[in-house]
């Protein structure tokens, strides 16, 4: 499908208001945007779907997968079928890029919607911009999902960054910690929690004690732990994500470690609460919004953890909700939108988005012309018996 330049996408949009007059406009509008036929919107993501973060990625994939066949079933959206093109990336940088350029090349996506990994999103948005793709809503917090700004970079999250800072900030008011370590993944996305726990040690005067960096496959961590321990640190703020944080966890208990330590939202997820023998007892994690476990009593959560496990087995986790969110706010977003697809009304759609509210209770998104930063609200969670309990109800800021 030919790409037209910004000028004549603006062109096309500007004429708009005469489309009742001009038929033929809508029909050369429509042949314009690259994903966007009469009958269907191809739209894509890359996500760890076998690989070390794959307990993530494929409940957050099997979500969006059910939002978008119960839309097909219906017969679409202003007439048009959803062709979503899923490809594994293995949560590995160089498959990453394959993936996308497959969806840019091959499929000819419209825009991404929930791609995962940090480091991977950072891999494949200039090539995606250079086509002019957006990227909507990665299944990440790391502040260059909308920094610095792009009209093509739309954020859902709290970043990493700032669930650091507010963890810190709160242990060390509420606990009485003066120590601060860090363990934290040598990539994009580590070194992300990493600046803002360091930030918020800084301005609030705390000791720094020791970090420890490593890479995403490692499964030893003693050295790690030994490093932390030996410095006496009383608080372990991680960059982590789930097989490692457990590995950590684990190690931890073993050497009788008994530091506070507290995740992000990567590690805000159900294997980690409930790994063999309790590691993660008395764990905390920050994260962008509370899980609902599917004995929620909320009607509609009920149905949806029902249908979930219906369909696929297993019980939704964290991840799974944060994939039906990003499902149900692109097709509200289509449906807004109406017939006229164009990546100007795309994007017109997402900048004039309003206290935006998923089912599961999340923060309301909003986002402007100067603001693709849909949320910085943060919450505190804690493993309570292998079940992730809110220790606050609002959410915490520095």
């Amino acid at each position: 499908m030919q790409r037209h330049n910004g000028v004549t996408r603006r062109t096309i949009l500007a004429g708009s208001a005469g489309l009742l007059a001009a038929p033929a406009i809508v029909g050369r509008a429509y042949a314009a945007t690259r994903g966007v036929t009469d009958t269907q919107i191809t739209f894509g993501t890359m996500q760890d779907l076998s690989g070390v973060t794959a307990v993530q990625g494929v409940n957050n994939a099997n979500s969006m997968r059910m939002v978008y066949d119960a839309v097909n079933a219906k017969g679409g959206i202003h007439g048009r079928k959803l062709n979503w093109v899923l490809e594994d990336m293995q949560y590995i940088v160089p498959k990453a890029v394959q993936a996308m350029n497959k969806l840019l090349n091959n499929d000819g996506i419209m825009f991404a919607i929930g791609n995962g990994g940090t480091p991977h999103n950072d891999a494949v948005m200039p090539a995606m911009f250079e086509k002019d793709v957006p990227n909507i809503f990665p299944l990440t917090c790391a502040r260059s999902m909308y920094e610095p700004f792009s009209r093509l970079k739309y954020g859902q999250f709290s970043s990493y960054y700032d669930q650091m800072r507010a963890a810190v900030k709160y242990f060390a008011e509420k606990h009485g910690k003066k120590r601060v370590g860090v363990m934290y993944q040598d990539t994009d996305f580590g070194k992300d929690n990493l600046a803002g726990a360091l930030e918020q040690i800084k301005v609030m005067g705390l000791q720094q004690g020791a970090t420890a960096a490593f890479r995403p496959t490692d499964t030893d961590f003693n050295a790690h732990v030994a490093r932390l321990q030996d410095d006496k640190c009383d608080l372990v703020m991680m960059g982590t994500i789930v097989k490692d944080t457990t590995l950590i966890l684990q190690t931890a208990r073993k050497t009788g470690f008994g530091a506070t330590f507290c995740g992000n939202f990567a590690s805000y997820s159900t294997a980690v609460a409930e790994a063999p023998g309790e590691p993660a007892e008395g764990f905390y994690s920050m994260a962008p919004a509370l899980y609902r476990y599917p004995d929620d009593t909320d009607p509609k959560i009920h149905a949806f953890c029902e249908e979930y496990k219906k369909r696929w087995g297993i019980d939704v986790n964290y991840l799974g909700e944060a994939g039906y969110a990003a499902a149900t706010f692109v097709v509200d977003l289509l449906e807004r939108i109406g017939k006229n697809l164009t990546l100007d009304t795309l994007i017109a759609g997402l900048e004039s988005t309003k206290d935006w509210h998923d089912i599961f209770g999340g923060p309301a998104l909003t986002m402007s012309p100067t603001n693709h930063h849909a949320s910085s609200q943060s919450f505190l969670s804690v493993v309570k018996k292998t079940r992730w309990t809110p220790v606050e109800d609002k959410p915490l800021s520095y």
